[in-house]
Order: C-alpha cells, then sequence, then structure tokens
C-alpha cells in the first residue's frame, strides 16, 4: 500500500486522539470543580437547580435548596460550582457594581447617532420626515372616490345574518 491510501486513516486516527484528549481534559477540570465545593458554597445542578451545599462526601453532597428543603446528590450531577457573587445575583437577585454608571444603556437610541457633546450644541431639527406617503387632506377628493367605488361595510365575526 502506498502513503496516500494510508493519508486518510492517519488524519482520522489523529483527528480521534485530539477529540479524546480535549474530552479527558474537560472531563479532569469537571472533576476539580467538584473537588473544591465546601460548605457555604452555591451550586447549579445539572437539572438546572440552584441550591448551597451543606455537607460534602466522597460521593455525594447534601444540600440546602431552601427553607427546611435538604437534598442529597451524587457528585456528578452537580453541574457548576458559583462564585458568591454569581450565586447571589441568580438566586436572591442581588446586584453587585458591575460596571460604573457610564456604561448604562439608554432606553432610547439618541446616543447612537448623538455624542453628548454635539448633542449638547446642536441646534434641535423638528423637521419633518418624507416618507413618500400623501396625507388624506393633501389627496385630490376624485382619487378618494375612483379608490372605493363600491365600498360596503366589512362584516365582523359576530355581526353574522345567517343565523
Amino acid at each position: 500500500m502506498s502513503l496516500l491510501t494510508l493519508l486518510p486513516f492517519i488524519v482520522l486516527i489523529g483527528a480521534m486522539f485530539l477529540m479524546t484528549r480535549s474530552a479527558k481534559k474537560k472531563q479532569q477540570q469537571a472533576v476539580e470543580m467538584r473537588n473544591q465545593m465546601q460548605p457555604g458554597s452555591g451550586i447549579r445542578t445539572i437539572g438546572g437547580m440552584y441550591a448551597t451545599v451543606k455537607e460534602v462526601n466522597e460521593d455525594t453532597v447534601l444540600v440546602d435548596a431552601g427553607p427546611g428543603v435538604d437534598l442529597l446528590f451524587a457528585k456528578n450531577a452537580i453541574g457548576a460550582v458559583l462564585t458568591d457573587d454569581e450565586y447571589n445575583r441568580i438566586v436572591h437577585g442581588i446586584e453587585h457594581d458591575l460596571k460604573s454608571d457610564a456604561d448604562i444603556v439608554p432606553d432610547d437610541a439618541s446616543s447612537l447617532t448623538e455624542t453628548h457633546d454635539s448633542a449638547a450644541d446642536a441646534p434641535a431639527d423638528d423637521k419633518a420626515v418624507d416618507l413618500g406617503k400623501k396625507d388624506a387632506a393633501e389627496e385630490p377628493a376624485d382619487e378618494a372616490a375612483e379608490a372605493k367605488p363600491d365600498a360596503e361595510p366589512k362584516k365582523t365575526d359576530g355581526d353574522s345574518e345567517a343565523k
């Protein structure tokens, strides 16, 4: 066999090796993350439930999901160990000062077209934008009559004549 016929198999084996290597790295990181759990840590399970760790055993974790609700999970069921800030933000809605007030997004789009300096110095333009539509007052009466020669009132669902 020539090297050219073996090349696709070599590439396939190399790709499989790289994929299994990255999967092992992710699995090792997950094990390290689960071993870092301590009582009082906030967690998210793989099912999406947020709770606080009460007790960590070798293969299980006892968590406090609410007042008087203690649940026992396998360590493999823990999806993420959260930081205190992240846990409080998600569960309790407590926002910490993540960014300064200057980075707040405004409710309107005015800041997208103007800067703060030029908006204060520039005069306000109150010109109407022409979108190519005519008002009803500008439209001649004979064109309106031609557009609706036999206008009948529209029926609604409740105004059926056949009862």
